[in-house]
């Protein structure tokens, strides 16, 4: 008979749950909608995230877009409140733009360019990601503590809420 393995606890300081206001987050075409739904999967299996001075994770983010601006409504797992973040999204209109801009290269060049030009495109891309991430987690300094993998996994979602198709 094979042994049974415990099951394994998952931390506390992380996001459990993504919800998206379908009142301020409009919904969008198929491809989209698949988009989202697979960087909120991505960001729900694996996170950091924690509220400074407080210990009671697992949490539920409900995000919502308020006069262009990106509302964090923190809550606990059973849905109480926990705090509220507001970041202007207007520092992110250029890093999304240029983003959307490199990864459309990036899926042409896919068609029809050599893997070294692939290979130089997906760098820039990263790199564009990783800027995206690193200004995310410099806006959230001090409200809530995430490491780079979670700043990256969250800077997607921002994206593809911006992805107009």
């Amino acid at each position: 008979m094979p042994a049974r393995r415990a099951p394994v606890e998952k931390p506390r300081n992380r996001l459990a749950e993504i919800i998206l206001d379908e009142g301020s987050i409009a919904r969008s075409t198929p491809d989209i909608e698949h988009e989202r739904a697979v960087a909120i999967y991505d960001l729900i299996e694996e996170n950091e995230f924690a509220l400074p001075g407080r210990d009671d994770g697992p949490y539920a983010l409900h995000l919502s877009i308020v006069d262009n601006r990106l509302v964090f409504d923190i809550r606990l797992e059973n849905g109480d409140a926990a705090v509220m973040h507001i970041l202007s999204l207007t520092p992110f209109r250029k890093i999304v733009k240029d983003y959307f801009l490199i990864c459309e290269s990036y899926f042409q060049a896919i068609r029809n360019s050599t893997p070294s030009q692939i290979e130089a495109i997906d760098m820039g891309r990263r790199g564009m990601h990783n800027e995206g991430s690193q200004l995310l987690m410099e806006r959230l300094n001090g409200k809530v503590e995430i490491d780079f993998d979670t700043a990256r996994r969250l800077f997607t979602l921002l994206s593809v809420l911006h992805w107009k198709g």
